[in-house]
């Protein structure tokens, strides 16, 4: 499924966080999306997923608007129910696990399918059990959220989020939250799922070896604009931006 943004900014009040972004995920496409805190990666995950409304510019998947429709030569507000059919296309993995704590782990991957897809509460629950042993928690099926770690938990949130068979993803930092020896788990789990899937994904990440090794594409962000946008190879070995080689010297050496 293919995603394109065009002209799109987006401020708040006098910040402008994105400033005129042009930018093409082709289907199947793993792009990595890496830069220094506030240069707008998140914002742009926000855009795509409809939690915020660009200020200017468009955001079409595969071909169709998302979040505006065309009036004539205006583009006003998309209708509530087109809005979830396109929107029901995207999953998005936040930094917080946003888990319900008072449903386990089975009962927390369930609750979408069923409200939002109509599925059978059997059909739902055998989705559950089955998403639950690709993250590697199907011993945990009955755990509450506050007996997780934070690495089950985000990995639970994984599988909350592809319940609803999307067709793009969108990771937000999902590590950061985390002790660092559980990022690993959580890691190797999203390698997994861009291996042996043909979703398209938008990963946001301050782990520039992850980014390497799962990307087929990564970007640069700074100030609100994409400063580079290359393979991994060359994004991490031979940049052409001043600014990008700042940045990767600065976070790779540490």
């Amino acid at each position: 499924m293919t995603l394109s943004m065009r002209a799109v900014s987006k401020s708040y009040g006098p910040l402008e966080v994105l400033r005129s972004i042009d930018l093409t995920v082709p289907l199947g496409q793993k792009l990595a999306i890496i830069g220094p805190s506030g240069s707008g990666k998140t914002t742009l995950l926000r855009l795509v997923m409809t939690l915020e409304k660009p200020d200017s510019g468009t955001i079409e998947v595969d071909g169709e608007l998302l979040g505006a429709r065309r009036v004539g030569d205006k583009l006003v507000p998309d209708d509530p129910k087109h809005l979830r059919s396109v929107r029901g296309k995207i999953g998005m993995v936040f930094q917080d696990f946003n888990l319900f704590p008072r449903m386990t782990a089975l009962q927390n991957i369930m609750l979408a399918p069923i409200e939002v897809l109509g599925m059978t509460r059997a059909a739902a629950e055998a989705r559950a059990r089955e998403l639950l042993g690709v993250v590697g928690l199907s011993e945990k099926t009955d755990e509450y959220p506050r007996k997780l770690s934070g690495g089950q938990q985000q990995r639970v949130a994984i599988a909350r989020a592809l319940a609803m068979q999307p067709e793009i993803m969108l990771f937000d930092e999902i590590t950061s939250a985390l002790d660092p020896e559980l990022i690993g788990e959580v890691l190797r789990v999203v390698r997994k799922i861009a291996r042996e899937t043909s979703m398209t994904m938008l990963i946001v990440t301050h782990e520039m070896n992850f980014a390497k090794d799962i990307s087929d594409r990564v970007i640069f962000m700074d100030g609100g604009r994409i400063v580079e946008d290359t393979g991994p190879e060359t994004m991490f070995t031979n940049p052409t931006n001043e600014r990008t080689r700042n940045f990767l010297r600065a976070v790779l050496d540490r």
